[in-house]
């Protein structure tokens, strides 16, 4: 019989609600417990010997810290995606009690998929890239309340100016209210404009630092995947930064599944039937990957400023490129003639152009383990 225990815990900010699935099959509680390293280090104590420990908790705001803390006591843990524990149709009742126990059985019985845990310098990169899009963000909503304020009191740009440019910068500077609190409230407006400005300088100016610092793995892949069309040198970093090693996909279909990019399906018996995109993956990869496959509804050339990006890559790398180019292009011309709606269409290229990203990450991974001298 087998001597594993498996621990579910329901971690939150402050608690963490903690049960056991025995060897014998039962299951139950042991409690509420302070979420604080010292806590949870005395209570594995009492559990048993770390090669006998099976732990899992759900993937949330509290990061990975007790992930790592485990990993350092030696106990194998597993952090596990939410919205794919199993969940009957007839619980209505949810306590932290309940889902530690659930969390527990469920891990016993194999039914709980793990996510991928980033390493420091990985988890390091997303928080930065993805605080850039936070900024970019942020800077889109105070260029709205700027200019809708303006366009509330009548006042518009001149002709040729465009909007967020120098000249309509320095129009937006002379513009002049009759009531000091209107003038005050422009004034705010419009440092809040540069100040976002200015945010996402800095954050771009650290993602190019802390990409020179990375691994030349990763430094590969990234310089690889700009090879592609669409895909400049912020977009290969949040791809990279999301997915981490793209060599732990096993085929490209699980990468686009990944994504959430696969059609949904509901078939029984000889019907068959498929709908909209799962969206069940890493949103913020789909989002960079929607938005590189617009590209490919031009025909296939190589820009001077795609050229200059490719400057570094191997032959194996551009002719993938290239392919993909004709590919992708050829795809989103015939389904455009099928009358399909365009943005269809475009997530129809993203899931292909994921399996490109598939193929140029595995050609350099593989590489780089090539390049790697074995000890004798």
């Amino acid at each position: 019989m087998s001597k594993l225990r498996f621990v579910g815990l329901d971690v939150h900010a402050d608690t963490i609600a903690v049960a056991v699935a025995e060897p014998d099959g039962e299951v139950r509680s042991l409690g509420v417990i302070p979420n604080r390293p010292e806590s949870i280090r005395k209570l594995m104590g009492k559990l048993g010997r770390p090669a006998t420990l099976r732990v899992c908790y759900e993937a949330g705001p509290t990061g990975y810290v007790l992930y790592w803390q485990l990993c350092e006591m030696g106990i194998a843990c597993d952090v596990v995606a939410p919205n794919l524990v199993p969940v009957k149709p007839t619980d209505r009742i949810k306590t932290d009690r309940r889902d530690a126990e659930k969390l527990a059985r469920c891990h016993r019985a194999g039914d709980l998929t793990a996510v991928w845990v980033p390493d420091a310098a990985h988890e390091a990169l997303r928080d930065l890239v993805r605080a850039r899009l936070a900024a970019k963000r942020d800077q889109l909503r105070a260029r709205n309340r700027l200019s809708k304020f303006l366009l509330r009191h009548g006042r518009r740009p001149p002709p040729g100016a465009t909007p967020w440019r120098l000249r309509y910068f320095r129009w937006v500077q002379h513009v002049r209210f009759d009531l000091a609190a209107q003038q005050i409230t422009l004034a705010d407006y419009l440092h809040e404009v540069e100040h976002a400005a200015e945010r996402i300088t800095r954050l771009e100016r650290a993602i190019d630092e802390a990409v020179a610092a990375a691994p030349a793995r990763t430094r590969q892949v990234i310089d690889g995947l700009q090879s592609l069309r669409g895909v400049a040198k912020l977009s290969a970093v949040t791809i990279v930064a999301e997915l981490g090693q793209v060599s732990r996909f096993a085929s490209a279909p699980q990468l686009m599944g990944y994504a959430g990019v696969v059609s949904s399906e509901r078939s029984s018996g000889e019907r068959v039937r498929r709908g909209w995109i799962t969206k069940c993956g890493n949103a913020h990869l789909r989002r960079i990957v929607v938005e590189a496959a617009w590209a490919y509804r031009f025909r296939p050339v190589i820009s001077r400023t795609l050229a200059a990006r490719q400057c570094t890559d191997n032959e194996r790398v551009r002719a993938i490129a290239w392919k993909a180019q004709h590919r992708l292009h050829s795809r989103y011309c015939r389904l455009v003639a099928r009358g399909k709606c365009r943005q269809q269409v475009v997530t129809a290229v993203a899931r292909e152009l994921l399996g490109f990203i598939w193929a140029i990450g595995i050609e350099l991974e593989r590489g780089a383990d090539r390049d790697i001298p074995q000890a004798a």
